[in-house]
């Protein structure tokens, strides 16, 4: 198959190439590299097998429309983007820029140029915005909802807050009208929280991987600590990137799929876990106490998230594989070894 991946350099981006070069498939990626640490992700790739590397930026309808005219891909894996909210409150006409700009300016030449090719879009659960309307309580570790409902499905009403909300908001309504209005073969993967060891990850962004590394920092200098927004009981469920990557290769398949359809995408309830909750796991796995501080909660965070996966997994015959336990024990090791 001959897959295009943008933002191919980053976290998920990265991890998606490197397994489908593995396997043979004919791979293009395109990223600006803005993000520290992708520049080593491309040697990464290079070492693994061939395959095409474009140094570029989606907002560059020109680029983008010769390379997928020349390169033909059968699947566009769209995962370039702004993903951090607080960035997006600092530079809202960037965040806009990339993430929605360039995304119609890819959907643009696939529904004029490459109407077969079937194409995957990374959203997220900032669509459906701070959940606020749903009251919860607050227990020793955790907030859980008021209700019996634990997981959320794809019928919570959506509800952009924040730039970053808004932008990939409107870039995942975009994904879906293609489809409805050009019959485009699209899909949106709505994900909550993703992790794992070769993830690039900062206060802004990759919350597992941060705290794993502030963690392990104070086993070589106790004095260090670090902080917890608001409570430390906002819960997400998490997922292992080799379970995306997993999800993402189903598109590969020769089945026909549910086009312009969104799906919740995370590890679901018995993968959830509170930022309280992991720095327990993590003291644990360490056995060391951590040294921890509140500061004020985050804009537009939600207190309580869990993604109900049915659809993606009556729909792709996937279900998540790898525990929360497993998965921090890989963090931890690749942290200790950076």
């Amino acid at each position: 198959m001959r897959c295009l991946i943008t933002g191919g350099a980053g976290f998920v981006g990265s991890n998606l190439a490197a397994s489908l070069i593995s396997e043979g498939h004919c791979v293009s990626v395109i990223d600006n590299l803005q993000r520290e640490g992708t520049a080593k992700n491309i040697q990464w790739l290079a070492s693994i097998g061939k395959y095409e590397f474009q140094q570029n930026d989606i907002r560059n309808r020109g680029f983008c429309d010769e390379l997928i005219q020349s390169f033909k891909p059968d699947v566009i894996f769209h995962l370039a983007g702004q993903v951090a909210m607080t960035t997006s409150l600092k530079d809202p006409r960037d965040d806009y820029e990339t993430n929605v700009t360039g995304t119609i300016n890819i959907l643009e030449i696939v529904r004029k140029k490459l109407p077969e090719c079937v194409f995957a879009f990374a959203s997220t659960n900032k669509v459906y915005g701070d959940l606020s309307q749903i009251s919860t309580s607050e227990q020793d570790t955790r907030f859980v909802p008021d209700t019996n409902l634990r997981a959320f499905d794809e019928y919570l009403p959506l509800n952009f807050k924040s730039p970053y909300g808004c932008s990939k908001g409107a870039a995942d309504q975009y994904v879906l009208e293609y489809a409805r209005a050009y019959g485009l073969r699209t899909f949106v993967f709505r994900h909550s929280t993703i992790y794992g060891g070769k993830q690039l990850s900062s206060y802004d962004q990759g919350w597992i991987g941060w705290f794993a590394s502030e963690a392990v920092a104070q086993l070589y200098d106790p004095t260090k600590s670090f902080s917890i927004s608001g409570s430390g009981k906002q819960v997400r469920d998490i997922l292992h990137v080799n379970d995306v990557i997993s999800l993402y290769k189903c598109l590969l398949e020769k089945k026909q799929h549910a086009y312009g359809e969104a799906f919740n995408i995370g590890g679901g309830l018995e993968n959830s876990i509170s930022i309280i909750e992991l720095v327990d796991l993590l003291e644990t796995k360490l056995d060391h106490k951590l040294n921890t501080y509140h500061i004020s909660e985050r804009h537009c965070d939600q207190r309580y998230y869990v993604s109900q996966i049915n659809k993606a997994v009556t729909a792709f015959n996937w279900k998540p594989t790898i525990s929360i336990s497993s998965g921090i024990d890989e963090v931890l090791s690749k942290v200790k070894n950076t």
